[in-house]
């Protein structure tokens, strides 16, 4: 899996909804993930092929 780093948690949910948009599968709707740690926001889809990627960020809204 690749995890690509957001600047604000806005643009992970817009980077899911394009990726979603462009033919890409949700595998985890954007949101917190307090198992990582308490700021953890992140989102997963799979592109066209298949692979598995997250955008997420690692800053308070």
């Amino acid at each position: 899996m690749i995890a690509l780093m957001a600047d604000k948690r806005a643009t992970v949910d817009q980077c899911h909804a394009l990726a979603l948009e462009l033919g890409g599968i949700d595998a985890g709707q954007p949101g917190v993930r307090p198992h990582y740690h308490p700021l953890y926001y992140g989102a997963y889809f799979r592109d066209p092929d298949g692979n598995k990627l997250c955008v997420c960020c690692h800053l308070p809204e």
